[in-house]
């Protein structure tokens, strides 16, 4: 992706294109986000921020999951069980 963070988790749009997509990361300093991005295919660039939501910063994967929802209308469409997978890793690791 555009960014250099670990991608803990992509969803893409559900319409087939696979150009748009979210990430939720965790930056090195151990705080999470997400961005929107987007890619065109026939150019070859790769992807790109369009949701300028990269500087945000959450202390879990959860938080940047529940935010991302919040601002992305179609990611809970997509992956309803984003934020759920997230508290039960944060469970886990307790």
């Amino acid at each position: 992706m555009a960014h250099p963070h670990h991608v803990l988790a992509s969803v893409n749009l559900p319409d087939g294109t696979n150009s748009i997509c979210v990430d939720i990361f965790r930056r090195d300093d151990g705080s999470f986000g997400f961005d929107l991005f987007r890619r065109e295919p026939e150019d070859g660039r790769g992807w790109f921020s369009i949701g300028y939501f990269g500087d945000r910063r959450f202390n879990s994967a959860a938080g940047a999951a529940v935010a991302a929802g919040a601002d992305v209308h179609w990611l809970e469409d997509a992956a309803p069980d984003l934020i759920q997978r997230f508290k039960s890793q944060r469970a886990a690791s307790d």
